[in-house]
Formats: C-alpha cells, sequence, structure tokens
C-alpha cells in the first residue's frame, strides 16, 4: 500500500454492472483513500490505458469473461508493454478453476481473486489486496502465493 497521503489509483474492468456497483460500494466502505476508475470491457480498459495523459493504477482488477477483449488478451497486452511495468494485476473472477488460474499466474497477473459472493467477504478481500505491500509480494511470487481467498 501507498503510505504517504496520495490516493491509492484502482481500475476495475468488468463487465457485470452488479460485480461493478457491489466492488464500488466495498471500496467506499472501506474508507481508504483512492481514485477508482470502472471499465465495462478490456476494450475500454486498454483504450484508456493507452492513452498518454492516462495516470496509471496502483492496482488493477480484472475480470477473465469479457466481451470484445478478455482479461487474458489485456493481461497480455499490459505484460507485453514496458510502460505497464508497475502496474499490479489482480484477477477479479468467478471462476476459480485451475486452468484459469495457471494461465494468469504464467501470463503475469500478480494475484488471482475468486469473487467472493457476500459483501462482508469482499470488504475483506479489498482491505487485503489494497494494503498489500506489492513490491514485497512481487518479489516473492510464487503458486502458492498466487490464489487468494477468504
Amino acid at each position: 500500500m501507498i503510505k504517504d497521503k496520495s490516493p491509492i489509483n484502482i481500475m476495475l474492468a468488468d463487465d457485470d454492472e452488479d460485480d461493478r456497483n457491489f466492488f464500488n460500494d466495498a471500496i467506499k466502505e472501506l474508507k481508504i483513500n483512492n481514485n477508482l476508475t470502472v471499465f465495462k470491457n478490456g476494450r475500454e480498459l486498454m483504450d484508456y490505458l493507452e492513452h498518454p495523459n492516462t495516470i496509471l493504477p496502483h492496482i488493477l482488477f480484472l475480470d477473465l469473461n469479457m466481451p470484445s477483449k478478455n482479461g487474458n488478451e489485456c493481461l497480455k497486452e499490459i505484460r507485453q508493454n514496458s510502460k505497464f511495468k508497475d502496474i499490479s494485476i489482480a484477477i477479479y473472477s468467478t471462476s476459480s478453476a485451475e486452468k484459469d488460474i495457471e494461465e494468469t499466474f504464467v501470463g503475469g497477473a500478480n494475484i488471482y481473486i475468486k469473487k467472493p459472493n457476500d459483501f462482508t467477504n469482499l470488504k475483506k478481500v479489498l482491505k487485503e489486496v489494497v494494503n498489500i505491500n506489492w513490491q514485497f509480494h512481487t518479489s516473492g511470487l510464487n503458486k502458492d502465493t498466487f490464489f487468494f481467498s477468504i
């Protein structure tokens, strides 16, 4: 987590409107100093990130199953561009399939979160993930700590 007074820049790309609202409400309730930017699909996200004046996120929550450009496609594009090397990427998905976990781990995501199905657990997950010391976490990244659940 960023320790100074600057807000944490958080982005969420998720095609499900209910999940976006749920996420937004949970972040607000945590009273974390943040700037949340939300996208309805991967194409919107990538268009925004590639704009030259964009303030990049500290943490990007990325749904896997989205229309027009899915989370894996976004992950691949982000990790191939050195401009985005400091973005921590949290895969945020309803899937807990080993194939999805393995593919995103190999693809360079920092953590994989199975979407909680209740508001209390979502707040716990977001509090934990936003407060991770990403510099330390990414230096010791391994498969055992990649999948996060509460």
